[in-house]
């Protein structure tokens, strides 16, 4: 199984950005960590982050190509981007949403979720286990993915 492991704006800044609600720990040791467990899972990862919503909708569209599951991460686009949440839905791969935090608990703006429209499953306030925890939801449900 290849799994993307997408991420949205602000996410390349983990460890800086309000590490009160984000944790101290970098996007770089986020990826370290994803890869470890990928590699006692025997799946292989990939990564994009970008913080440009265009871009993202380019490489969901890709995934249809190269990837056998999804794990997101939108960020802000969370509670904006209908071109997402379309994308998702057009190439039909098996689809997690993450949240570091969880928005639930935070302004009301953030409560609302276009992604979780596609997603099977959202995990939210887990911090960067969340992105662990997806995997192993994802290689739990489809054990036949190649």
């Amino acid at each position: 199984m290849h799994i993307l492991i997408l991420n949205g704006p602000n996410i390349n800044l983990l460890g800086l950005r309000e590490p009160d609600i984000y944790g101290s720990e970098t996007y770089e040791h986020l990826i370290q960590m994803i890869r470890q467990h990928a590699h006692e899972r025997h799946v292989a990862v990939s990564f994009y982050q970008s913080n440009h919503e265009g871009s993202l909708v380019d490489r969901i569209q890709a995934a249809h190509n190269d990837a056998e599951a999804i794990i997101i991460n939108p960020a802000a686009y969370t509670h904006t981007s209908v071109a997402i949440l379309d994308a998702l839905k057009a190439i039909g791969l098996p689809t997690v949403e993450v949240h570091i935090s969880n928005p639930d608990e935070r302004e009301s703006f953030r409560h609302y979720s276009y992604v979780s429209e596609y997603a099977e499953k959202t995990i939210k306030g887990h911090g960067l286990q969340g992105y662990l925890e997806a995997m192993d939801y994802l290689i739990d449900t489809y054990p036949d993915a190649e």
